[in-house]
């Protein structure tokens, strides 16, 4: 699956802590640099899981590839990871040679999770992972994806209008508006009492039968 390899930034810049300790900034390293980072350290999960997945390899190959992607090469070995992800995502071991085509969403959505945790990243980014699932699926989704963030001690930027999503899974918020920041902090503090007019629409806009 390709990866996007270019960071178009009209001002300022953005700062990240390796896994060596080190500061980089992220619009001055080479394609190399970015290719180590995306798939070594970070991790994306797309809005739509089909965009995440290979729709035409089994489910256990798809996390197996990103195994492969960071110099894994024993079939054994990648099998047995692969398995392990499918149960820490609640997906059948069963289901492990399936095609995701097969899968309902929200089950596609959980083996990308799998497809990105495999390898352990740092970072996670994921952009409105629960759009488009049933009520009911999403509060299962969102719950796995609580448990695995503790349970991982991941860090993790989630994209989203769901002020209910926010709420559940976000410590810090930051609230933006036409690409600029107008109100940030801990989660419940902006929720609870919202200085900038916007957040204020926002969350009023929940609380509307």
């Amino acid at each position: 699956m390709p990866l996007p390899t270019s960071f178009p930034i009209d001002s300022g810049q953005i700062q990240y802590r390796n896994s060596t300790g080190a500061n980089v900034i992220i619009g001055q390293l080479n394609e190399a640099e970015r290719r180590h980072l995306m798939r070594r350290e970070w991790g994306f999960v797309r809005q739509h899981a089909r965009d995440g997945l290979r729709m035409k390899v089994t489910a256990g190959a798809n996390i197996g590839e990103r195994l492969m992607d960071v110099g894994v090469r024993h079939y054994g070995n990648i099998r047995a990871e692969a398995g392990r992800w499918l149960e820490q995502v609640e997906i059948p071991l069963a289901r492990m040679d399936d095609l995701p085509a097969t899968f309902s969403g929200g089950m596609q959505q959980r083996l990308q999770l799998a497809r990105v945790l495999v390898t352990q990243p740092r970072l996670v980014l994921m952009d409105e992972p629960t759009g488009g699932l049933d009520v009911s699926v999403q509060a299962k989704l969102l719950d796995l994806l609580r448990q695995l963030v503790r349970r991982l001690g991941l860090s993790a930027i989630l994209v989203t209008h769901d002020i209910g999503v926010v709420r559940l899974l976000a410590h810090r918020l930051v609230v933006m508006r036409n690409g600029q920041i107008v109100e940030q902090g801990l989660t419940d503090q902006v929720l609870d009492d919202p200085h900038h007019p916007y957040t204020q629409e926002l969350i009023s806009a929940t609380l509307v039968p």
